[in-house]
This record gives structure tokens, C-alpha cells and sequence, in this order.
């Protein structure tokens, strides 16, 4: 690999980028291991593709703002390094794919030239902070929460109590009660308030979707906005500490939540707040550089056909509070869009409307503060684009994962049978490119990246067996989620798993029923009155594997006959075992401590002082056989077998020492007597590793 350097006049990201330069470097020459260099790249960004040796940049575009110059330059990069293609993802992401892993350094840094950063797109860290894309000109919000998701964002990004937590952190904010940032699904949900005139937050706790979905609690009624960051930091502390880390399945935050309940988890939460340096965070609004629509005179244009552009003005058209200007939405299929158009969007929403656009939860396109008059002008350009199709955030305007076209772990296709049912809906029920009511969600596998287990109709790839042994992909067809609103919503039911080709029929089958007998009610409400297995009845005799044709046996987007191939997923990150590792680990975050100490951020020193030392009793304990689960386990792990024996003097117990983090305030004493004593304890535990060492030989 080529020597890499960066011009970047902002030191910290210069680092970062250098770092991950050096650690390929290191990995090609075998001077790292494989597992530790994965955990690495992962919290860049850098995410392994179901085709070897070609990595997917997920790159992190906070609320899913981006602006003009950001955009072209997200495009000069993905022709650059990738294959011109865009995919949004359903958390305000951007991912490009095909990538070569030597020039993911470069890449990054090209990217930060416009502010635009990888760090923590990926891997056990704090993931994108969603929020509604109707953020700041919501006609029913009380504020806008884009200043509040931003300045979230930018605290806990390289964060040190956030970089290797047991699983990944997602959080959401919501403009209003009608909840669109989906509150009740991530680890913490933000829903706006004001009470008594001041602005705060309806906070959801521990929601997620995956194979085991479970609705948030509710954590507080309303926080008031300065005790957001205070709050957030004390629950990824809990959960850094109590979280699992040997089995991944079990390892997010719903999961310990499930364990002690809400109101322990409070309690421990509230024990955290000694430690915590900034009780309230103001978050100044002003602060915040709201993007402002430009004043310019537009072109007067001749509709061609109007009858599509009133059929795209009643779907894709949205009102804004602000008085004169509207926004348009724009449906892009499966979320994927090319460079070409993106550069001529970037320069459309630069000259003729606020600069910005907003990416949706659905793989869509926002663009805020267009002219009222200037619709027709902004439908003829966009016309241009292929950008007019009606539909936008409608029961027609179906979200998919990538699926088995690049993701290790799709079972099925997801982006194939995506197109397919749009094509049916599109031919057959056309009443349905106005229904806002029908939510349709794909996922190619169990983790929900597609989000289908909160869909009114949603799908889930899988394969399917025959009596010959043949496997062929399928679908499981799951029915009555729905969004209810502030906080609150049902998941679907697994009804019935079919073959992936008899999707179309199944998915006629369910509207023509809901046509026929609903008699005006929502989806959701209709399915709840029917239940589940009404829903299996009509769909069961499509389940049978007695029948089956060669073409069954090919998966949608696709000629070639199915081949079931899952490899190692890398959503979570992985655990680093080797001792020797461990305890480099150890000297690194003693040594980040002590830069962090030097810059007098206390806190961040103390938290470092603390990673080093859990790590450090992680690598003796594995050296004796034992396995972990928690850092708080280790803790107690550590004390009963070398404290508690006398096999490791510390001149007190290791919880002692340890957990002074929790009742100290992060002074700067305490800083520095703390790093001392991570520095000690790894050196009384390396003599006890080389006595081990010694003994073995």
C-alpha cells in the first residue's frame, strides 16, 4: 500500500485518518490481528461487502442534513473510489459500495474537506442521530429539534465512553407527536415538548427491532432539552458497564433492560450523574446554522401534462409552517440515485432553494423552502432528473435493504421483490399512489435493516425447505405494525412463510381483502379487529412446498438459480481475545487518558483511566480460562478470583478502586491520581501474566 498523508488543517480528524492508514497498513504486514483490525475499521466506517475484497463506507450525515456542497462532494468521491451509486439507508445514511480498502484513508479524507465525516458509521459506537426530515419546518412542531440532534451528534462523537461498547446505540428525535423519527424503536427516542414554556423531550427507552422487537419504554414524560446530553451520557455509561459482551445476540440495550427493569436501570443511571462533569448542557439555537432560502426570480415554465403534475403535487408536495414556501419530496426507489443526478440536484437546491436537502427514514429525498411559485419550475427540473415520480412516503413507496445484493448476511433479496410489488401496486391499485395509510417494508434478513417488523405489510427474506431437500427463498409475511404516534406502536405479527415468488399474490391477496371488507378503517386498525389468524387462512395454502417450479427456485432480480450463502455479519462489531492485544489496548487508552488530561478534559481522561483497566482485567482473566459477559462482570470476576485469593494485591478490592469513577467528581486530582492507578494496575497484572508466562515454559 502506497504511503498515505492528509492535508486536513483539523487535528483530530487528521489523526483518526492517519490511524486507519497506519492500522491497514499494519494488517497487511500481519503485525495486527484480523478480528482487533475489523472492530477498528467498522467504527470508521469501513463495513466488509458479501463480495470479497471490496468494502461498503457508510458515511454518517447527521438527521440526514446535507447540503449542496457536501452532496457534490459525497459524488466526486463515490466516481472516485466507487461505482457512481448512492443508497439511502433508512437511518439518514449515504453508503457506497465496491470500495478498495487501501483507499478508504484518502476517501475519508476527501470527505472531510466538506465536513463530512465516517467516524462511528459503523461498529459498537453511538450510530447516526436520526430525526424527522420534516425538522424545522413541520407545521406541527413546537420547535425545531435540528439544533438539538446536532449539538447530541457532536458530543458524543469520539466520545470515549461510546467507542467499544458491547452493541451499537441508536437514537432518534421526533419534530412533534405524530413521532416520525420513531421514538418507541431506538435506544433512545426524543419526542418534542414544550411544558410550562419550556422546551424538552418525551424520552423512549430501550426500543429495537432485529428477530426480538421490542417497544421503548417510556423513560421520562418530559426532560427538560438542557438535561438531554447529562441523561444520554449517563445511560450509555450503564450500558457500557452492565451491557453483555460475550453473547452479540443479547447484547443490546433491550436486552438489560429486559433483565433489571426500567426502574433499576434509572437508579443506576442517576448513580452516574457524580461522575458526569456537565450536570445541564445548554444547547444554544443560535448556534446552529440553519440553512435560509435564497431570493431569486424562476423561470416561467409550460407544464406538458398536467394531470400527472397535479396527480405528483397532491403526493409529493408538503406544506411547511413557514408562510410561502413549501417542500418536495422525492420517491427514490429502493434509495439508490447516481452521481449525475446528484451533482445537478445539488446545484437545483443551491440556486433555487435553501441549499440543503434532507434524506428520509424511507430512502427518500426532502427538499425544503421551495418557492409556492416556484413548483412548476422546481417539477419541470426535477422531470429532468427522472425526480417526479408520484408516491412520495405513500403506501407505494416501498423500503428495502440492500439484501443479498451486498450484505453478508441476506437470505433472500430484498431490493428485487421491492420493484416488483411497486410494479403491482403501480398497475393494479392505482388508488394506492395516494394512501399514505399502507406502510410496506422489505428486510433481507432477521436484523431489520429494512425495518419490516414495524410495517403494516412487511416482508422478511428467508429460505424454504422442500421434502427433496431442495431450498428455495422465501418470505415471511408479517402484518400489524403501525406507528400510532408519541411514542406508542404495535409491532407485526409473523403470519405465514411463503416462496419469494408468490409475494405478488400474497401481497393482492391482503389488499384486495382490506378493499373488499375494511369499510373505510386504517390498515392497522382493520388487521388488529381480523387478527392473525384470519390473515393466516387467507394466506396459508400459499405456504406449500408441494408445488414448486423450477422458477421458484430463482430469487427476484436475479436469472441465476438460489443458492442460500450468509457469511459473518459485522453490524456489531466483534470481541478482541488475544491477551497480548488486550493489554497494548490497555497502554493505548492509558496514554489517551493521559492526552485527554493534558487537553484538561477530565472527564474524557477519567473515562479512558477506566476502559484501560477493565481491559487490563479482561486479558487475566481470559489467561486463566474465564470467560466474560459485562464490565461489570469482570469486576467481580476480577475480585473473587485474584483479590479475594490474595493472588493480586491491590491494598483493596478492585471494585473499590475502580468504582471510584461513579462517586468522584471528575476533578482534575482525580485525574490524575486515576490514571495512576490504571498505570499500576497494568503493571501488577503484567508481572502476574509474565509469572503465568514463566511457569508454562
Amino acid at each position: 500500500m502506497q504511503s498515505f498523508r492528509t492535508e486536513l488543517e483539523n487535528p483530530v480528524v487528521e489523526k483518526d485518518i492517519l490511524e486507519l492508514a497506519n492500522k491497514i497498513e499494519l494488517f497487511h504486514k500481519g503485525k495486527i490481528d484480523e478480528e482487533k483490525f475489523r472492530s477498528l475499521r467498522l467504527a470508521r466506517g469501513v463495513y466488509g461487502q458479501r463480495q470479497e475484497g471490496v468494502q461498503m463506507i457508510r458515511i454518517k450525515l447527521p438527521y440526514g442534513k446535507v447540503l449542496s456542497h457536501q452532496l457534490r462532494r459525497i459524488a466526486e468521491v463515490s466516481d472516485e473510489y466507487s461505482r457512481s451509486r448512492l443508497h439511502i439507508t433508512t437511518r439518514q445514511d449515504i453508503q457506497i459500495h465496491y470500495v478498495d480498502l487501501n483507499r478508504t484513508p484518502e476517501l475519508w479524507a476527501e470527505l472531510e474537506r466538506d465536513n463530512v465525516t465516517l467516524r462511528e458509521a459503523c461498529g459498537n459506537t453511538v450510530r447516526n442521530v436520526t430525526a424527522s426530515e420534516t425538522a424545522g419546518i413541520d407545521i406541527n412542531e413546537p420547535f425545531d429539534v435540528s439544533p438539538y440532534a446536532d449539538a447530541l451528534f457532536k458530543f458524543f462523537l469520539r466520545n470515549p465512553i461510546c467507542q467499544e461498547m458491547g452493541r451499537k446505540f441508536k437514537v432518534s428525535f421526533s419534530a412533534s407527536d405524530e413521532d416520525t423519527g420513531l421514538s418507541y424503536m431506538h435506544d433512545l427516542g426524543f419526542i418534542a415538548k414544550i411544558e410550562n414554556g419550556v422546551k424538552g423531550f418525551k424520552v423512549m427507552l430501550a426500543g429495537g427491532l432485529g428477530s426480538q422487537p421490542r417497544h421503548a419504554d417510556l423513560f421520562y414524560e418530559f426532560l427538560p432539552a438542557d438535561k438531554i446530553i447529562p441523561l444520554m451520557e449517563g445511560v450509555l455509561r450503564v450500558f457500557d458497564r452492565y451491557g453483555e459482551r460475550k453473547s452479540r445476540a443479547k447484547a443490546r440495550m433491550k436486552f438489560l433492560l429486559k433483565d433489571i427493569g426500567v426502574e433499576a436501570f434509572k437508579t443506576l443511571v442517576e448513580e452516574e450523574q457524580t461522575a458526569i462533569e456537565f450536570k445541564t448542557v445548554t444547547i444554544d439555537e443560535s448556534n446552529y446554522t440553519a440553512s435560509k432560502p435564497v431570493e431569486i426570480d424562476f423561470p416561467t415554465v409550460a407544464i406538458k401534462n398536467e394531470d400527472a403534475y397535479n396527480l405528483w403535487k397532491s403526493t409529493n408536495v408538503i406544506p411547511q409552517k413557514q408562510n410561502g414556501y413549501v417542500a418536495i419530496g422525492i420517491k427514490v426507489l429502493l434509495g439508490d440515485f447516481y452521481t449525475d443526478k446528484a451533482r445537478l440536484l445539488a446545484d437545483l437546491v443551491e440556486n433555487y432553494a435553501a441549499g440543503e436537502i434532507r434524506l428520509s427514514l424511507r430512502q427518500n429525498i426532502l427538499i425544503p423552502f421551495v418557492k409556492e411559485e416556484a413548483l412548476p419550475f422546481f417539477y419541470t427540473e426535477l422531470e429532468k432528473l427522472g425526480f417526479v415520480e408520484a408516491g412520495y412516503n405513500k403506501a407505494v413507496d416501498i423500503t428495502a435493504c440492500p439484501g443479498t445484493d451486498t450484505c453478508n448476511l441476506g437470505i433472500a433479496s430484498s431490493t428485487g421483490i421491492a420493484e416488483e410489488l411497486e410494479r403491482v401496486i403501480k398497475a393494479e391499485y392505482p388508488q394506492y399512489l395516494e394512501n399514505n395509510d399502507l406502510v410496506i417494508k422489505i428486510s433481507g434478513c432477521m436484523n431489520a435493516c429494512g425495518q419490516h417488523n414495524m410495517a403494516n405489510i412487511g416482508f422478511q427474506g428467508m429460505s424454504i425447505r422442500t421434502k427433496d431437500k431442495l431450498v428455495a427463498p422465501a418470505l415471511q409475511v408479517l402484518l400489524g405494525g403501525g406507528n400510532l404516534g408519541n411514542g406508542k406502536a404495535y409491532f407485526a405479527d409473523k403470519v405465514v412463510k411463503i416462496p419469494s415468488r408468490r409475494g405478488p399474490e400474497a401481497l393482492r391477496r391482503i389488499l384486495n381483502d382490506f378493499e373488499e371488507n375494511a369499510a373505510g378503517k386504517l390498515f392497522v386498525d382493520y388487521y388488529k379487529e381480523q387478527g392473525e389468524k384470519y390473515f393466516y387462512q387467507l394466506l396459508t395454502d400459499l405456504s406449500s412446498v408441494d408445488n414448486l417450479t423450477q422458477q421458484d427456485f430463482i430469487d427476484w432480480g436475479t436469472e441465476e438459480e438460489y443458492v442460500k450463502a450468509i457469511g459473518i455479519g459485522e453490524c456489531a462489531g466483534v470481541v478482541i481475545d488475544l491477551i497480548a492485544t488486550l493489554f497494548l489496548e490497555s497502554d493505548e487508552k492509558i496514554e489517551e487518558a493521559q492526552a485527554a488530561y493534558k487537553n484538561k478534559v477530565y472527564s474524557g481522561a477519567i473515562y479512558e483511566a477506566y476502559r484501560s483497566m477493565v481491559n487490563s482485567a479482561k486479558a487475566i482473566l481470559l489467561s486463566e480460562n474465564v470467560t466474560t459477559n459485562s464490565q461489570a462482570g469482570i469486576i467481580k470476576q476480577f475480585d473473587e478470583l485474584f483479590v479475594d485469593t490474595k493472588k493480586i494485591e491491590l491494598g483493596a478490592s478492585f471494585s473499590d478502586v475502580i468504582y471510584q469513577i461513579k462517586t468522584v467528581p471528575p476533578t482534575e486530582d482525580f485525574a490524575s491520581n486515576y490514571i495512576n492507578t490504571a498505570q499500576q494496575f497494568l503493571k501488577s497484572v503484567r508481572a502476574f501474566r509474565d509469572v503465568q508466562v514463566a511457569k508454562k515454559k
